[in-house]
């Protein structure tokens, strides 16, 4: 086994998909690390979960190489349940209760298993145990997926927007759940999301989809140190100010507030711009500066396209 099969449980390579002279995805580049909570995010319609289903062999792509825990999708499931995949809608059998559900999934593992009464606790379902899937909330159905999908004890999880009918609580817990996974038995996550505060708490790798490929992937520490930092300051001249800037080497970025101005200041201090303006004669009345978050680095990305 090489190298790159020990460091990646994931590896697409120029990936591509029609739907009939439509191109969704075009050439798209991802690598998975070991251990990683990787993020995918995109705006809707972007290719998201047509990516999770190229790479589980639920649709056949059009072109490029998709390597999932060194297989090919159509051999996964040569894997025996060392891959999960839980998508957003969830689709258990309604007429079993969630115990029944979790007993089925137990018997279908060949080895490695998780006990029903462990994966019940690490859900928060022990109140619901006897509950048909019918009868469940949209919240604690989405629960019961991710605990059906958790028995096997999986090395790779890919959870399609796993937020999504969840209420605060329920968010809490299925990011803590993720987190002790990760970091106590290295379980690695891929996970599809708009949900970018939630995203931003726990991935330790994004990568953000958009026009079909991947525009930007690495490290969430690297990324967001790379990232730009944007002073907004209230100033009494904002010409002057535009000149003062121009001439300092601070880029300058539109907006249409008569006082407020926004400024790319890289490395510079902020409150160097603050001595800057005052000493010219510029009255400051605020300055904030914006610290760079996933939210803004999707939004630099995807800029004049519909959410």
């Amino acid at each position: 086994m090489n190298t790159s099969s020990i460091e990646s449980v994931l590896r697409i390579s120029n990936l591509r998909k029609n739907y009939g002279k439509f191109e969704v995805i075009r050439g798209l580049q991802l690598e998975v690390a070991r251990g990683a909570i990787h993020g995918l995010v995109g705006l809707n319609g972007s290719g998201k979960t047509t990516t999770l289903e190229c790479v589980l062999g639920l649709q056949a792509n059009d072109g490029g190489e998709i390597s999932i825990l060194d297989r090919r999708p159509h051999q996964i499931h040569l894997n025996h349940g060392r891959v999960v995949a839980i998508f957003d809608t969830p689709s258990l059998n309604p007429n079993l209760s969630v115990y029944q559900t979790l007993a089925h999934a137990a018997m279908l593992c060949e080895e490695n298993s998780r006990r029903i009464d462990e994966v019940i606790h690490l859900l928060g379902i022990e109140a619901f145990t006897d509950f048909k899937i019918k009868n469940l909330s949209l919240g604690n159905k989405r629960r019961a997926s991710i605990a059906q999908g958790l028995i096997g004890n999986p090395e790779l999880v890919l959870l399609d927007e796993p937020f999504n009918g969840l209420d605060a609580g329920g968010v809490d817990d299925v990011l803590r759940l993720i987190t002790t996974l990760n970091h106590e038995q290295g379980t690695t996550f891929l996970l599809s999301s708009h949900q970018l505060p939630y995203l931003e708490q726990i991935c330790s790798h994004i990568a953000i989809l958009h026009q079909g490929q991947i525009a930007l992937s690495g490290s969430k520490a690297e990324l967001l140190n790379e990232a730009n930092t944007i002073l907004q300051v209230r100033v009494s001249d904002k010409e002057l100010t535009r000149e003062l800037a121009t001439n300092n080497n601070l880029s300058w970025i539109e907006n249409s507030d008569p006082e407020l101005v926004s400024l790319d200041i890289g490395e510079v201090n902020p409150a160097e711009v603050n001595s800057l303006l005052v000493t010219n004669g510029i009255a400051v009345s605020e300055l904030i500066q914006q610290r760079a978050s996933l939210e803004s680095l999707f939004r630099q990305i995807t800029s004049g396209e519909a959410a």
